[in-house]
């Protein structure tokens, strides 16, 4: 067995010596080939990019010249790049080059009647996409890669028009030699080969097709249209195996011979020693075993054992006898007297009368007594034995005696207890009637409970008539806050007394929890008359109910819903319940304190709204909620000064909706904040967008919910986010509450300043927020609710109150922006009351960003004042 596991130990760390070497060269090939293939894919991008410049440039200048093109291109390309050359063709054809020398033969080439590269273009073209082709051979020397770049003009979506093509001819030479890929102290064989994006293969343009073959390391460079592998193996393969490989064999033999020689010689001693002492162990484990198990028989039951010697009246106790009748261990107990004057006095006859019988019978010996104990205790003793005589032919009588006091008291107890039981089973049977009452009722009220009312709803029969009312009590939550949970327990006591006194014999009333109640309705179910009895508890809920010294006023709620006639079960009920439900919530809804039937078109909206719920959630998955932006303009100058980026959800069959269509489920879902979020990120991206187009808009303002200023992460949620201090706003609607009590709101302005973000207050005049509260907050702008703008040209009391708005906001250093501009009379009248922005139809909608670049352009707001 040793030498087996020593031939396996070395299989094992040959094996182990081989593995580890091998990952040694394959790392240190990774290693190179990573730093390669860095370089590589990164010049290679780079050369992409510059020409993606130069197509951005002519997107947005699609009239750029020959000695235009030529300028930008010598500006982008440089002497860093690989480029040879670019060539831009509009409509396909080409006619501007950079550079020029030795490509004069290409100027007016149409790649559409060119065979070998109309393909590309083509697939440029209809995909929208870069497609980089090559290596190809040059007509004027060299192998090189081309990209072909489509060019658009326009905004983007399905009102882009395609403009031409842009070609980058980029040399392989270059590129290899200045990513490394041919440098002479390379100690990897490097191999590149092109994938085929449509599965039909690959080929190698790089290297030898033999290093694929040789087990490489790969790396994978993802390009436009196209993905290359480069494979590396050492120079001159891999090697065959490890330099210590009979070092570690020599190793592994010696290591066995230290093992097996001494395990054998000490195996052979063992067996032998074994033998011998197996069989000694043995006797002696029998022998202790039976001992062992009298002695725990003994000990456990607590078992006493004596002996009498009749022929000179000699007595023997063991140590468990001398502690039943409470003898110290050491003190004599050889003697029958011993044993006669322990016995109780009352038991000493007949116990002696019987042990003299035994004797005198040669027979077995039974006896029950009691004895005393020299500290005055009791105890009853159980005896048993027999005679017999030894081989020396002395009689002896031996025997066992137990304590089972135990099972006295036991009988005892058990007779008190059936006494006892009997007196329990009327007081049982009582307390099992409360218990089913309590388990169906409910204590404050004396009411059935839920539990009573689902048993009563599930044996009503087939084509029953039942209405069920679902009731909600208004403002209690504010009468326990305020009052006390007595003034609640009292309240509820009293809707409880008030449905009972409305409900007729065979109605059926319970609270089922809280502050809710339900009232069956069993008869008739006419509208009308439930109507009547909605109405009564209602109007007697609305009462005012005195406690101690004020009143209390709590109003109900009343969802209804009628059972259609036909089979009643348990779903059924069950239906009904969360019919009558929905109608309460209904009730909530509309007001409190009234009734709401339940009906298949509120069935319907609540199926319509959660539909929208699941769009909600599904469109924000799906990245459909995006910004549009309405621009903001000085009103003395009409100078652009800022756009709002407003949320719209392109709802893939409505179409685009705007934010009253889906903003309260939003809040109900939870999720407005990520809306605004993803509108906030969109939008700090479009305006990287326009900078990049050379278009600086002065100011970016963006909504923001209530939930979303009371995030305690909104500020973590924020630093991440490119904002320039100075060119974001955030929008805070006036309704929400901007006391100075409302810490998060406060922490959550002072960071958003902090990080040079500015607050504006939107649709100001509409809310509540107080001059204090404009004070605390510091906002940069009030902006005019578009509700006090649009009637201010026909009402000098409108007009009047803008004013006035205008004028606090400037006494606090607060700009005003008008919303809802909707003629030049708005924006005219405006601008002489003072206001310093305007916003409205009057002079530029909502607009997707593309639009928005074309817009501002061509300065249309001009034309249009």
């Amino acid at each position: 067995m040793a030498l087996a596991v020593t031939l396996t130990a070395g299989i094992f760390a040959e094996q182990q010596n081989r593995k580890l070497h091998q990952q040694s060269v394959r790392a240190e090939v990774n290693e190179q080939l990573g730093l390669v293939r860095a370089r590589l894919e990164g010049n290679i991008n780079a050369n992409l990019q510059l020409a993606r410049g130069l197509v951005a440039v002519i997107s947005a200048r699609p009239d750029i010249d020959q000695p235009q093109f030529a300028a930008i291109a010598r500006q982008m390309v440089g002497s860093h790049s690989q480029i040879r050359n670019l060539a831009a063709a509009p409509d396909l054809v080409i006619e501007l080059m950079y550079p020029v020398e030795g490509n004069e033969r290409a100027i007016g080439l149409d790649y559409r009647e060119h065979r070998e590269q109309r393909g590309d273009v083509l697939r440029a073209v209809r995909t929208g996409e870069i497609v980089l082709a090559g290596p190809v051979d040059l007509v004027q020397g060299g192998r090189a890669f081309i990209g072909r770049f489509p060019v658009f003009t326009g905004p983007e979506g399905e009102g882009r028009t395609v403009w031409g093509l842009l070609s980058a001819v980029i040399d392989v030479d270059e590129l290899f030699e200045d990513s490394g890929v041919l440098a002479g102290d390379l100690p990897i064989d490097i191999a590149i080969a092109s994938v085929d994006p449509f599965g039909r293969g690959s080929s190698v343009f790089m290297g030898s097709a033999a290093t694929f073959a040789d087990a490489p390391v790969v790396a994978t460079i993802a390009l436009p249209s196209v993905t290359w592998q480069v494979a590396a193996v050492p120079l001159g393969g891999w090697p065959a195996g490890p330099s210590n490989t009979w070092q570690v064999r020599m190793a592994v033999v010696l290591a066995g011979l230290l093992l097996v020689v001494p395990m054998f010689l000490a195996g052979r001693l063992y067996d032998e020693r074994r033998s011998h002492v197996a069989e000694l162990r043995r006797r002696k484990e029998q022998l202790q075993r039976l001992s062992h198990r009298l002695e725990l028989a003994l000990d456990t039951s607590k078992i006493g054992v004596w002996e009498l010697n009749l022929d000179n009246g000699a007595l023997t106790w063991d140590d468990r006898m001398k502690e039943l009748y409470g003898i110290a261990a050491d003190e004599d107990a050889a003697s029958y007297e011993v044993w006669s004057t322990a016995l109780h006095p009352d038991d000493r006859a007949k116990a002696e009368a019987e042990f003299d019988s035994a004797i005198a019978s040669n027979g077995a010996y039974r006896s029950e007594f009691r004895v005393v104990l020299k500290d005055g205790t009791t105890r009853w003793i159980r005896a048993i034995g027999a005679v017999h005589t030894n081989i020396d032919s002395h009689r002896y009588i031996m025997g066992v005696n137990w304590d089972f006091s135990s099972d006295v008291e036991l009988r005892k107890h058990l007779l008190a207890a059936k006494e006892s039981a009997e007196q329990r089973t009327v007081l049982l049977e009582d307390a099992r009637s409360k218990m089913e009452h309590n388990a169906l009722h409910d204590s404050l009220t004396g009411l059935p409970n839920r539990r009573y009312m689902d048993e009563w709803l599930s044996g009503r029969g087939a084509g029953c008539e039942l209405a069920l009312f679902h009731i909600d009590l208004d403002r209690f939550k504010q009468i326990n806050d305020t009052l006390g949970h007595a003034a609640g327990d009292e309240v509820l006591r009293h809707a409880a007394s008030v449905l009972q006194e409305n409900a007729q014999p065979g109605d059926f009333v319970a609270r089922i929890g809280g502050d809710e109640f339900v009232v069956a309705v069993l008869g008739s179910t006419d509208e009308n008359r439930l109507a009547d009895l909605a109405g009564r508890i209602i109007e007697q809920m609305r009462r005012p109910l005195p406690f101690e010294e004020t009143h209390c006023r709590c109003g109900v709620s009343i969802g209804i819903a009628i059972a259609d006639k036909g089979t009643w079960d348990e779903e059924v009920a069950r239906r009904l319940l969360v019919d009558a439900d929905i109608a309460l919530y209904r009730a909530k809804r509309n007001g409190r304190d009234r009734f709401e039937f339940f009906s298949d078109e509120l069935r319907a909206d609540i199926v319509r709204t959660k539909r929208l719920s699941d769009a909600v959630l599904s469109g924000l998955e799906n990245g459909e909620f995006l910004p549009f932006f309405q621009p903001q303009f000085d009103a003395k100058t009409l100078d652009l000064v800022g756009v709002e980026a407003l949320a719209r959800w392109e709802h893939p069959t409505d179409g685009l909706l705007a934010p009253a269509a889906f903003l309260s489920i939003a809040e109900e879902l939870n999720v407005a904040k990520l809306i605004d979020r993803t509108i906030l990120e969109q939008a700090l991206f479009q305006r990287a967008r326009w900078l990049a187009a050379g278009i600086e808009i002065p100011k970016l303002s963006v909504n923001v919910s209530a939930s979303r200023l009371r995030d305690s992460d909104l500020a973590e949620s924020l630093s991440g986010l490119p904002i320039q201090p100075g060119s974001v706003s955030f929008e805070l609607l006036e309704s929400i509450f901007l006391d100075e009590s409302d810490d998060s709101i406060v922490r959550n302005a002072e960071h958003l300043r902090s990080l040079g973000v500015d607050i504006e207050i939107d649709d100001f005049g509409t809310g509540y927020a107080s001059i204090s509260s404009l004070i605390h907050l510091q906002p940069a702008r009030l902006k005019i609710d578009r509700g006090l703008v649009m009637p201010m040209v026909a009402s000098d009391r409108e007009r009047q109150l803008v004013a006035a708005i205008i004028e606090i906001g400037h006494s606090l250093g607060i700009e005003a922006v008008a919303e809802g501009v909707e003629t030049l009379e708005h924006a005219a009248l405006l601008k002489s009351l003072g206001c310093d922005a305007l916003q409205g139809f009057a002079l530029a909608r909502p607009m997707r960003s593309a639009q928005l670049i074309e817009f501002i352009r061509q300065e249309s707001w001009r034309r249009a004042a």
